[in-house]
């Protein structure tokens, strides 16, 4: 990592935190071990994982609902178990795609305005996989594209306009860590509890390219740098040292670039802005956020500034470049997760005009997809579809509508007992049930006992 000072329209970049008036308070944030960054934000709402009793639930924030929520604030909760990851449709502000321990991926539909009383019927529940549900993830260009990971050690790809799996990525041998796409979205990168990169081509299903990462024994994130084809992952050395290693994703034979940040203990979140070349970078419980620029040309990570907290962070999201204030230089809004609140930090160029800066606000993606699912799973490739932002970006108002035609799977109605003698039959049929089980796991001890005795004597 270079640490040569160079001229760089983005060396004065610094992050101002908003007051706690200004921030999403009173939140109970979940404090599930699953490696996520418990929040997610588009140009409307802020998606939160919430710690919820009796199954899961996140909460929805329109960005104008700052301040302190109230106990009763409106959730989605229609998840078993607890909730791991969320992502927002970046083609429809109103879909919200939600990853559960309960194996299930569901996707919903907020109203507009946002929640006005709490949703526990999806709009579309995905069942499939085996163990639960780690990250969900949307397409970068096709519309209605969602991906999901999951402790089974599979990725899926569904066309949640039908309701339908359209490809089942194998290849992994230990649990998922982090994955990311490429610009075109007809590859995937995933990196992975075996401590091995693969990079897939998801139409094809195979590795196209593979390669043994960090050595840690704890786990690793990726990111890809926008439409370049390199790759940057973080992690830890066999010492605990963390690590940033930049890759190309046509050549594993040996990384780019392998730099040592220092000996934290929390997983590094990397993100990766295509529009300034900026590499942001938070360690878990850190209160630091690191940011570096990357020169494809002589291929170096320039240490560009530090933005610097004591409260530690417990996750990060990233608003949409199209909905920054442009009028004011701000080339990056990440919301910073705290235990009880969600805290926006704006990152900004320091300039005097205000007048609309095109050298560091180019062409960003916008809100239009560039494919259908069906042209994408038929072969098709295309770029994100970009839009200038010198007029500045105006949301429409009007919800776009979401349908499906998967089919509608209806709950079956569980009839309670109402009655005395009701209660007492099902008090001795419960009874019954938990008897035979009891008879049937002895009956398998004593079979597991004979065989390895079998098994010892030979």
């Amino acid at each position: 990592m270079s640490r040569f000072v160079r001229a760089s329209k983005y060396r004065h970049v610094f992050g101002t935190p908003n007051k706690r008036d200004q921030c999403y308070d009173n939140i109970k944030v979940s404090r599930s071990a699953w490696d996520t960054n418990l929040v997610k934000v588009n140009p409307l709402f802020v998606s939160v994982n919430l710690e919820a009793s009796g199954g899961g639930a996140f909460a929805v924030i329109p960005h104008a609902h700052v301040g302190k929520l109230a106990e009763n604030y409106p959730v989605i909760n229609g998840h078993a178990g607890a909730v791991l990851d969320t992502d927002f449709n970046p083609f429809n502000d109103h879909v919200v795609a939600s990853a559960s321990e309960d194996t299930k991926a569901m996707v919903w539909i907020i109203p507009e305005g946002g929640l006005t009383e709490s949703i526990d019927k999806p709009a579309l529940t995905l069942s499939g996989h085996g163990r639960k549900v780690g990250h969900v993830l949307f397409h970068p260009t096709a519309e209605n594209i969602l991906l999901s990971t999951s402790a089974d050690f599979t990725v899926k790809l569904w066309d949640i306009s039908k309701g339908e799996e359209k490809v089942e990525l194998s290849g992994h041998t230990e649990i998922i860590n982090s994955v990311s796409w490429n610009w075109e979205g007809n590859l995937l990168v995933s990196t992975c509890k075996d401590k091995k990169i693969r990079v897939f081509d998801v139409r094809a299903n195979k590795v196209v390219q593979e390669t043994v990462g960090h050595q840690g024994i704890k786990g690793s994130r990726v990111t890809w740098f926008g439409s370049t084809p390199i790759i940057g992952t973080t992690g830890f050395s066999r010492t605990s040292d963390r690590q940033v290693y930049i890759w190309d994703s046509r050549n594993f034979d040996k990384a780019l670039k392998e730099e040592t940040i220092d000996t934290g203990s929390g997983m590094l979140i990397p993100h990766y802005d295509a529009d300034t070349s900026m590499l942001y970078l938070a360690g878990k419980g850190d209160g630091n956020i690191r940011y570096f620029e990357w020169s494809e040309e002589d291929t170096s990570l320039y240490v560009l500034s530090e933005y610097k907290s004591s409260d530690p962070l417990r996750g990060l999201g990233f608003l949409p470049k199209r909905a920054c204030s442009i009028s004011e230089c701000e080339v990056s809004r990440i919301y910073k997760v705290h235990p009880t609140f969600v805290e926006p930090i704006s990152f900004k160029v320091p300039r005097k005009s205000d007048l609309f800066q095109p050298d560091i606000f180019p062409d960003t993606i916008g809100p239009d997809p560039s494919l259908t699912a069906d042209e994408f799973f038929s072969g098709k490739t295309a770029p994100p579809k970009l839009i200038s932002l010198e007029h500045g970006f105006t949301h429409t108002a009007a919800a776009k509508e979401f349908l499906t035609s998967a089919p509608q799977i209806v709950e079956p109605e569980v009839k309670h007992p109402q009655t005395e003698k009701e209660y007492q039959d099902a008090y001795h049929a419960l009874r019954k049930e938990n008897e035979d089980l009891k008879n049937q796991l002895s009956s398998r001890d004593a079979r597991i006992r004979q065989l390895e005795s079998q098994l010892a004597s030979k």
